[in-house]
């Protein structure tokens, strides 16, 4: 796990140097450069294995070189079919190697969490893995183009700090900055399962992987669809099992990281648990829970408990590592658990991300399903007539308005403004679904595609933009500042794969939340695990946020910018603090921060 970084054309080498400095956190084992006439290619190394320092990379092999992080679990079986003369033990000489024999099409026999940035004579490739595990940003300006696994290294190449509207846009709504866009203009991201071709001074993204692709309906039957996904999984597991560093695992009260668990457990591997835990709020803790999983199963399991003064003396180094408005609070007593996990020496950490969208973890997925009904009723003009009529800022009214308006229902689970929130919000225009020209891409590659029932993409499009630039943003960008590996079991894309290829009945016939999951853990799990409620990672922000002073920020950038409509900020500060449009609130105070300390 590691940092790539890389100019091509002209540079300033000090300017260069500093900004690879910025990425020391993600790999602090190792420094590697290769300068030359307008390249400057590099990498920060955290060695998980094979840590001799012949597996340094930028790594050559004639005219090639190649800066990666990631791991690529399957690299012992892709080794073994190359005929390579091997001179280290690691899976980066492996991707070399696969490359020589198969191409950029070697990306396809890769199994693990990616980005790549392979140089060839002059063309230059850069690969994000096909879930969005690992992050990859670029930057092409006249005569110069830079890439890194942060913003915060191609940061001090951009000419003029300016706010993207799309970012603006699609980070109010979707909680995260959907791809191609960054806060910053002219600093760009792969989304999942994409990569990028510079040659020529030309810049060509193109997708390597999409979900889709799988053949629906290809497992009808629940018993095979449970035999298979639990081989899947296991093997998931098993693979990242392994490593020559310390390794622990996160430990919730609920199913997913005891699943993790249970079969590290089966693999030999007894891990090392953590659970978090908020010294003034019992209401939002997981302990008592997670200790229970831990009792069953065996485990040694720390509790880290954070107070107000934790979080709120957290928070400005939280944002500086994610560089760019992340609408997600559990991203600061996340990074407080890494803090502790570093500190006891350990280096990867097993975590649950994907589950809930592969296995409707989500109870809203199933609301959405019948809602998704009323699209049938025969007589909904006046009820098309009354909703347009009678706005309500309730997610409820908007979804019925959608059906009955026969446009798009779902548009992930992690929707937050609608565009007529931000209409009323925003000092300027926005129409209604305006936003959904972020979602088009998928929606058309879905409607393209052979699967056709709405569950499918409900899954799809969270995989790509809940999960992949909300989720794992967090998860990537907080372990990694504690120069931590996350490695995300469940994101495993035959995994994933194989799910999409069973008849999505399956998932909700019985209208129980990750029905396969629960049946797959069944002889593993005790019931009182299989049948907790899902809790979340969720946490006392808005109370912390409001004891901090943190609201009049929002009103002091409102004050110099005139991006909101005070009267309407207003609303939505007095109902928060009462409870209702929390995260609205939360997202609105990240956004102000970022601007306070970029454009004002």
């Amino acid at each position: 796990m590691c940092a790539v970084f890389g100019v091509l054309g002209e540079f300033d080498e000090a300017t260069a140097k500093t900004a690879l400095a910025r990425l020391t956190h993600r790999g602090p084992d190792y420094c590697g450069v290769e300068l030359r006439n307008n390249l400057f290619f590099a990498h920060q190394r955290l060695s998980i294995l094979d840590a001799d320092a012949r597996s340094h990379q930028p790594l050559k092999h004639e005219n090639i070189l190649l800066s990666f992080n990631g791991e690529i679990y399957n690299f012992q079986e892709l080794k073994s079919k190359l005929d390579f003369d091997f001179k280290t033990q690691s899976d980066s000489e492996v991707i070399i190697a696969a490359y020589l024999q198969w191409g950029v099409d070697f990306v396809q026999h890769l199994r693990g969490m990616f980005a790549i940035a392979l140089l060839d004579g002059e063309t230059l490739y850069l690969f994000r893995d096909r879930l969005g595990k690992k992050p990859l940003f670029y930057l092409e300006q006249t005569n110069t183009f830079a890439f890194a696994s942060e913003i915060k290294g191609v940061l001090p190449f951009l000419r003029k700090k300016e706010m993207n509207d799309d970012a603006l846009l699609s980070y109010l709504t979707f909680l995260a900055p959907t791809p191609p866009y960054t806060f910053f203009k002219g600093i760009h991201k792969l989304a999942a399962g994409e990569y990028l071709i510079y040659k020529d001074k030309h810049v060509k993204v193109q997708k390597y992987f999409d979900l889709l692709d799988a053949k629906p309906n290809l497992i009808t039957s629940k018993d095979e669809a449970v035999h298979t996904l639990s081989s899947l999984l296991e093997e998931s597991i098993e693979l990242r099992l392994n490593a020559d560093v310390p390794m622990a695992s996160l430990l919730s009260g609920g199913i997913d990281s005891a699943s993790l668990n249970a079969y590290a457990l089966k693999h030999g591997a007894k891990l090392q648990t953590y659970t978090l835990g908020y010294k003034e709020f019992a209401k939002y803790d997981e302990r008592a829970n997670a200790k229970e999983s831990a009792a069953f199963l065996g485990l040694a399991n720390t509790e880290v408990e954070i107070c107000q003064s934790d979080f709120i003396n957290a928070s400005e180094k939280v944002f500086d590592v994610l560089d760019e408005p992340l609408n997600d609070p559990a991203a600061i007593p996340l990074y407080l658990l890494f803090e502790k996990i570093k500190e006891d020496g350990y280096k990867v950490v097993l975590s649950g991300e994907g589950s809930d969208e592969l296995f409707l973890g989500y109870r809203q997925y199933f609301e959405y399903l019948d809602i998704e009904q009323a699209a049938n009723l025969g007589h909904k003009n006046w009820l098309k007539k009354y909703f347009r009529s009678n706005f309500s800022m309730n997610r409820e009214w908007e979804w019925y308005k959608r059906v009955f308006d026969e446009t798009l229902l779902f548009r992930t689970s992690g929707e937050k403004f609608t565009d007529l929130q931000k209409n009323l919000l925003l000092r300027r225009n926005v129409k209604d679904n305006e936003s959904l020209k972020y979602l088009k891409p998928y929606r058309d590659t879905f409607e393209n595609s052979e699967h056709t029932d709405e569950s499918i993409w409900y899954s799809y499009v969270d995989l790509n933009i809940f999960q992949a630039e909300h989720f794992l943003t967090k998860l990537d960008r907080v372990s990694m500042a504690h120069s931590i590996e996350s490695r995300t079991p469940f994101l495993d894309y035959k995994l994933a794969s194989c799910v999409f290829s069973i008849a999505p009945q399956l998932r909700y016939q019985d209208k129980t939340t990750k029905s396969l999951l629960k049946e797959i853990m069944k002889t593993q799990l005790d019931e009182k695990i299989l049948k907790r409620k899902k809790k979340g990672f969720s946490n006392p922000y808005m109370e912390y946020l409001i004891a901090s002073g943190g609201l009049e920020l929002i009103k002091e950038v409102n004050m110099q910018t005139g991006l909101f409509r005070e009267e309407e900020l207003e609303k939505y500060i007095q109902t928060a603090s009462k409870g209702s449009f929390k995260q609205h609130l939360w997202g609105l105070y990240v956004l102000s921060v970022w601007i306070k300390k970029h454009l004002l």
